[in-house]
């Protein structure tokens, strides 16, 4: 089973783009915090890229924006491509399948 569950907050605001058959894509990232961090360590975060369709990435780019703390679950994709200079690179992605927000209105504001 590939199920992700995820608290963090967004580092920027999602863009949101249609592809030629009006299906919405979000992209967006978020930093969760690591729970435990090596003693001397600067990296006190992890910062994910996700993904949502449809309905799903509609709500996300209405509603979401830079620095408010969500809940997210979906599950992890990897894959590949062949960069400009002919690199191939691998990324790793979260497909958001559900989100919730993670503080108040009034929290995210201040």
């Amino acid at each position: 089973m590939n199920k992700v569950i995820l608290t963090g907050r967004f580092t920027r605001d999602p863009e949101i783009k249609y592809t030629n058959d009006g299906t919405s894509i979000a992209r967006f990232s978020i930093a969760v915090n690591r729970r435990f961090v090596k003693e001397g360590s600067d990296q006190k975060a992890d910062f994910l890229n996700c993904i949502a369709f449809g309905k799903s990435a509609e709500f996300i780019e209405k509603y979401f924006s830079k620095g408010m703390k969500a809940d997210l679950s979906g599950r992890i994709q990897t894959g590949s491509y062949v960069n400009k200079d002919g690199n191939k690179v691998y990324t790793t992605d979260v497909i958001v399948e559900d989100q919730e927000f993670a503080d108040s209105k009034n929290q995210s504001a201040g």
